[in-house]
């Protein structure tokens, strides 16, 4: 036998990903803490060469390698690009927060980018097994970066919970795993989706293994009634590893369920719509009733980022490719809400001073009226109110389930969707009608409030031009699955 070496093109990024990360990680060891921006500008610079790598090396077809456990497809390079943004916004909002707590390490930003790493693996997975690396590398390093802050009891705590909890999930994804192999013979998501049109699949044992995988899948992304490890990990996290926590790894468990459901499992699409609807209903339902109950700020976006999950699923669960653009484009949007409002949280926040309280947001607007015009666009954006990104984000994926037929479903997310907007009217009301608590002045970086007012002008301009974005899911979409 003789060895063909595989083509690397496809994987190109993430080899950059993995070596840039390795020389930061031995780098960062001969810099004293006054120099430790030098890691900043270095993984900076990492995301900026992965981008590029990205975009050069792309293809319109896909291209598989590593004896088809790799894809290189449009989707996957689109969403690694906005991954690669999404954490480059993370960097530049987290430098001052995590300066001042002690967390400007080499640790921290060696964690992040294998915690991207494992994302861009999850995104070009066309094989169980690739899919589960990039899940753990991707588990583990979060795992590490909430427990980042050691002289936090609740940082640990919330560690703690996320890791026992995570280890479970990925347990039963795991056994699911190996019961589809059992039924179908292999584990390559193409001969998996040929097995189970072709029939010759044991149908219990794939039912079975469904189960299993959906279970996993749910765990992964916070829907109920897998959702109990978000809030005490939102609230226990540095603001900055809940920032992380909350918008690039989103993108990367919206390709997990596009590559194993919509990829190796649509043949069994009728039995995984019924389990989805399921959690969509309880997702949008006890996700929007219990963040009313909240007074953390943090807590409150745990309990709505389990909302908008299970909007999420609404437009996966019609199982069609309008459905799946459509929770392509509601993910991509909920990212740049996400990063806005985590955001704003850090900027509040300042030297012993945490701004996870909903009172601290109380007279903003007279004491820096700019960012309570920003926190009131990416609140709006939240609460579906147009002509922010959020309106059109849960119109497209409420249209998909239409389409599909489910109209008590799209009638049901409309009135919790009602019921959300409260909360996310609650803070602009605390912002420009209630006296501030505090009089400290608000000291940001240039590059942080740059950023923030370019977050909330983007959720508004692509809530007023949505359609270059919307075009570029379909496309993704319509060219991977096709």
């Amino acid at each position: 036998m003789t060895f063909v070496a595989p083509n690397l093109i496809p994987a190109l990024p993430e080899i950059f990903v993995l070596i840039m990360a390795s020389l930061i990680l031995v780098a960062d060891l001969f810099l004293s803490d006054r120099n430790r921006y030098i890691s900043y500008i270095l993984t900076q610079l990492t995301l900026l060469g992965a981008a590029w790598i990205t975009i050069s090396s792309g293809s319109a077809d896909a291209v598989y390698t590593f004896n088809g456990m790799f894809v290189g497809d449009v989707m996957a390079n689109v969403l690694k690009m906005m991954t690669y943004l999404a954490v480059a916004a993370v960097l530049v909002y987290s430098r001052s927060y995590i300066q001042l707590r002690n967390l400007f390490t080499g640790e921290f930003f060696v964690l992040v980018l294998f915690a991207m790493l494992g994302m861009m693996v999850m995104i070009s997975a066309s094989h169980f097994l690739t899919l589960y690396l990039g899940l753990e590398l991707l588990s583990l390093s979060l795992y590490s970066l909430v427990a980042l802050q050691r002289d936090s009891a609740q940082a640990t705590e919330a560690a703690m919970k996320y890791f026992v909890l995570g280890a479970l999930a990925s347990g039963l994804l795991l056994y699911g795993m190996s019961m589809i192999y059992g039924a179908t013979g292999s584990l390559e998501i193409g001969k998996v989706a040929a097995a189970i049109q072709q029939g010759g699949a044991n149908k219990t044992v794939l039912t079975f293994g469904l189960v299993f995988i959906v279970a996993g899948l749910a765990f992964k992304l916070g829907v109920v009634p897998f959702h109990m490890w978000i809030p005490d990990v939102y609230q226990g996290a540095p603001t900055a590893v809940t920032l992380f926590i909350g918008s690039a790894p989103k993108i990367a468990a919206f390709a997990f369920v596009m590559r194993l459901l919509a990829e190796g499992l649509n043949g069994l699409v009728h039995d995984w719509q019924g389990m989805l609807m399921i959690m969509a209903v309880l997702s949008m339902a006890i996700g929007n009733l219990a963040a009313i109950a909240q007074t953390n700020i943090k807590r409150m976006l745990a309990y709505s980022t389990i909302s908008h999950m299970g909007f999420l699923l609404l437009g996966i669960l019609s199982g069609t490719l309008n459905g799946y653009s459509s929770s392509m484009f509601y993910v991509l949007a909920y990212v740049l809400m996400s990063l806005g409002s985590f955001g704003m949280i850090m900027l509040l926040s300042r030297r012993g001073f945490e701004a996870e309280n909903l009172d601290d947001f109380k007279g903003l607007n007279q004491r820096r009226p700019w960012y309570a015009f920003v926190m009131l666009l990416i609140m709006f954006s939240m609460a579906g109110v147009p002509p922010t990104i959020g309106f059109y984000a849960k119109l497209s994926v409420l249209q998909a389930a239409l389409q599909a037929g489910y109209l008590w479903l799209v009638v049901f997310a409309v009135l919790m969707s009602v019921i959300g907007a409260f909360y996310y009217l609650r803070i602009i009301k605390l912002m420009y009608f209630d006296a501030p608590l505090d009089q400290a002045p608000l000291a940001s970086q240039p590059d942080a409030g740059m950023l923030i007012s370019l977050n909330g002008l983007a959720v508004l301009a692509l809530g007023i031009l949505p359609q270059p974005l919307m075009a570029l899911c379909a496309y993704s979409i319509q060219k991977s699955l096709l």
